[in-house]
């Protein structure tokens, strides 16, 4: 294709609008890398988060490319229906919808083992103190949530641009991003366990997001991503006001009792 042709105000802003869409949506991404990663030991985690996050942007060119593809996906395979007593729900489901189902019940099952791990006080760690989990284990995880991340992208890249130039420049700039922040998001969610709780919790919103789109349900995302800003923003200034009382309570302490 011709440079003159691509550099137009057209492509330049769907690159723009098309670049901060993906790294919104990455951001689920990233959370659950530094999630798994954060099973590895220390010098484990970087070069982990860097794989993870370098397929995931592989993943996406090469669904890209192959646009014929994953057009196909969209074909009904086979048709599902409940009698009309329970509800009278009917789909047919495509390649792309096992994909999301699939995705979306591993992302329920894992986010809800995590909590679950958090509430008993297992941390992922054996009996020597060691991680449990295998650097391959946690990298063979990342590999199927980005397929369905990708798959998720990718569409919406192809929905809001008409050259696949922009649509791979847009998947680029957004993992570069990612990448420079990955390593900083994670930190914050290790050191701050109420954080990490509610990263769990939109994991398990979005796999459950993901099982309804795929059976033919649709949810806003809209409203979705409203709905984790606000909480996100609630625990931020709780996680501030912890942090302003904390001084005052060891200050309290050390006065003289009687």
């Amino acid at each position: 294709m011709d440079l003159a042709a691509l550099f137009t105000t057209e492509n330049l802003v769907a690159l723009l609008t098309l670049t901060c869409l993906e790294i919104v949506l990455g951001i689920d991404n990233v959370v659950f890398i530094a999630i798994l990663c954060g099973k590895l030991p220390p010098e484990q985690r970087e070069k982990a988060r860097r794989i993870g996050l370098t397929l995931a942007m592989v993943l996406r060119i090469l669904l890209l490319l192959a646009i014929g593809w994953l057009m196909k996906l969209t074909t009904p395979l086979f048709p599902l229906a409940l009698p009309a007593a329970v509800g009278g729900w009917s789909h047919g489901f495509s390649g792309r919808d096992l994909i999301l189902v699939i995705g979306g019940l591993f992302l329920v099952g894992k986010a809800t083992l995590e909590i679950h791990h958090k509430l008993e006080g297992v941390e992922g760690h054996g009996p020597s103190g060691a991680p449990r989990a295998s650097f391959g284990a946690v990298l063979a995880q990342i590999l199927a949530l980005d397929i369905v991340f990708s798959l998720d992208s990718v569409i919406t890249a192809v929905g809001m641009a008409r050259e696949r130039e922009v649509m791979i420049a847009s998947v680029v700039i957004a993992v570069a991003v990612m990448l420079i922040f990955a390593g900083k998001i994670a930190g914050y969610i290790e050191q701050r366990p109420t954080l990490k709780i509610l990263a769990l919790s939109f994991l398990l919103m979005i796999g459950v997001m993901l099982v309804v789109d795929g059976s033919g349900g649709h949810v806003p995302k809209g409203y979705a991503y409203f709905a984790m800003a606000f909480s996100l923003g609630v625990e931020l200034v709780n996680l501030k006001v912890r942090a302003r009382s904390e001084p005052l309570h060891l200050k309290d302490s050390h006065l003289p009792q009687g």
